[in-house]
């Protein structure tokens, strides 16, 4: 598998350019120790949260019992069989339904894909004031792709649930959460992954091992597996 094979389906970390749930530290880098400065090696410190960027939720967001960053099942997230969801129709605000992934569940089936992409194609709106005006997802829908046995639900937007400035929504984190699974948020490029016309598509999101934590920021990247 050469690098060229290789669809990276992460944002870039900018200062100050990376969107944030209110209250959720903000994305700082900066050059603590410099070369041309006369130092020994180019150093930075790093201001960050467990949900900055493209990164996953844990069970323990959500639940005080639930399994925290480091105590995840990685043979869910590395080298993982994945389907991806084309859902580009869906608006600002707009429900995706169960309606809207029955292509994607048969696909899941034939697989047995434990994770599941939802491309909406909000991530071109990333960092822009209406990036948390994204659709989302149906609570019920989440049940049923739970039933089906995936355990990872992956979306290029801010969060599966609605977001509005009156109220952030947790109704699809509290189902997945509740039942084990892994949310994985922020993601990008998925529209690019499904161009791609790969029949196997397959992604590593791997946390970092964060002793005791909620989330973790991660490199997500996918390639075309295997039969």
């Amino acid at each position: 598998m050469s690098s060229h094979n290789v669809l990276d389906l992460t944002h870039p970390l900018v200062s100050g350019q990376v969107p944030a749930c209110h209250g959720h530290p903000c994305y700082r880098a900066s050059l603590d120790f410099s070369l041309a400065k006369g130092d020994f090696a180019n150093v930075h410190a790093l201001t960050l949260g467990t949900h900055t960027g493209t990164h996953l939720d844990a069970p323990y967001h959500f639940f005080t019992d639930g399994a925290t960053v480091d105590r995840l099942d990685l043979t869910l997230l590395a080298a993982a069989p994945a389907v991806v969801a084309d859902v580009r129709h869906r608006g600002a605000h707009e429900r995706i339904s169960w309606e809207d992934l029955t292509d994607a569940a048969n696909e899941v089936t034939r697989r047995k894909a434990r994770v599941l992409l939802l491309c909406t194609g909000w991530s071109r709106n990333w960092a822009q004031l209406n990036y948390s005006d994204h659709p989302y997802l149906d609570s019920e829908a989440a049940r049923k792709l739970l039933g089906m046995g995936v355990r990872v639900i992956g979306l290029d937007t801010l969060s599966p649930d609605e977001v509005t400035p009156e109220r952030e929504g947790a109704d699809v984190h509290r189902i997945v959460l509740g039942s084990g699974g892994i949310i994985v948020e922020n993601m990008a490029r998925l529209d690019a992954l499904l161009d791609c016309g790969w029949k196997n598509v397959t992604v590593s999101l791997l946390p970092l091992n964060l002793d005791g934590c909620d989330g973790s920021p991660l490199r997500a990247v996918a390639w075309e597996g295997a039969e």
